[in-house]
């Protein structure tokens, strides 16, 4: 299935996660591009950047926002795995970030939201305590262990 066919099968219920993702990561998605940057929108406090199928499915987003017609909407080709992999964690401004895609078409929109096992671990909103020592160097389990403690001063 490509992935206009797996967003299809995840909002009928019978999809596979994994196999949405690993299409989404495979395929190249249109971004549209507004003030030098990819267009986006911030929800529930996580920015999203919009990406799309085709252009039939962009020019529906951009007919929905209420906008006037612009042949010249500038766009970028993007694989989606770049986007997830570098375009987000690269934002750098602290700000959760995730992909929606194809929102103007309720029959198969579909996010990517910023958790791990879609975007990379350090960027992820569900990430541990522990992920975020990793990434800066200073996790050391055997601070956590239970043999690691100092035993009481009367032993």
């Amino acid at each position: 299935m490509g992935l206009a066919d797996e967003c299809a099968a995840m909002r009928a219920g019978d999809g596979d996660p994994a196999a949405l993702l690993g299409e989404f990561r495979r395929a190249v998605v249109l971004v549209p591009v507004l003030r030098g940057g990819w267009m986006s929108s911030a929800y529930g406090g996580i920015r999203w950047i919009y990406a799309f199928t085709d252009e039939s499915a962009l020019a529906r987003f951009l007919l929905s926002q209420e906008a006037p017609p612009n042949e010249d909407q500038e766009y970028g080709a993007v694989l989606g795995a770049r986007l997830l992999d570098a375009v987000i964690p690269g934002l750098g401004d602290g700000q959760p970030c995730g992909v929606a895609l194809d929102v103007a078409d309720p029959d198969h929109s579909t996010f990517f939201p910023p958790v791990r096992g879609i975007v990379p671990d350090h960027v992820a909103v569900d990430r541990t305590a522990d992920d975020t020592q990793r990434q800066q160097g200073t996790y050391h389990p055997q601070d956590v262990s239970p043999t690691a403690r100092t035993p009481p001063a009367d032993l």
